[in-house]
């Protein structure tokens, strides 16, 4: 029964990968992801002629070795003009390329980027496919609400605000974690000693 559940989740994660237009996907985020991300990615096309893509991706990236070369391997799967959030974790690399130079320069690369690594970075309890998966669609709506800004449009599927308030929940876990060790490990021992 366990085996055939298995089996059919594998199914289904093969065929949604074959199905994802804007995402190449090396099983790093989830099909809940990617449904939203394929749906940001339709809107932001159909009311911009850009396609915006992530490449999430197993393959480890040699150092001084250009993304924009790593991503020949994508040319006949992409169509431009095009912006792509290349996430490569075992290499400990994150990206924002475009085929539209102009286009990439009018984007606030580190904000958008900056979306991923804060929740993907964060130490707390969350499995580690969540903080992909919730790092890489923050990342990608700002991304798609960038370029749609750029484009004079407004877009209905990306997440509103949402990715500064995950990130001050994020922060507000964090630092509420921090004073709670901090307390445990020190503070807490000192009065002991005292009594």
């Amino acid at each position: 029964m366990i085996a055939k559940a298995r089996i059919t989740l594998l199914m289904l994660l093969f065929t949604l990968s074959l199905n994802a237009k804007f995402l190449f996907n090396d099983h790093l985020i989830s099909p809940k992801a990617v449904d939203f991300i394929e749906k940001m990615g339709q809107e932001l096309y159909e009311k911009t002629k850009v396609n915006a893509y992530v490449i999430a991706t197993n393959d480890k990236l040699k150092r001084g070795v250009s993304v924009y070369e790593y991503l020949k391997k994508y040319n006949s799967s992409m169509s431009k003009p095009f912006v792509a959030i290349v996430f490569a974790p075992n290499s400990q690399r994150l990206h924002l390329v475009s085929s539209d130079k102009e286009l990439l320069k009018k984007l606030d690369k580190e904000k958008i980027l900056n979306y991923a690594i804060k929740v993907i970075a964060s130490k707390d309890s969350n499995s580690l496919q969540s903080k992909y998966d919730l790092g890489i669609v923050q990342a990608y709506s700002e991304l798609a609400d960038e370029i749609a800004s750029v484009k004079n449009v407004k877009l209905n599927s990306t997440i509103k605000d949402g990715g500064q308030s995950v990130l001050t929940v994020i922060n507000t876990i964090i630092i509420i974690g921090s004073m709670f060790i901090i307390w445990i490990f020190f503070i807490s021992p000192l009065i002991n000693r005292k009594k």
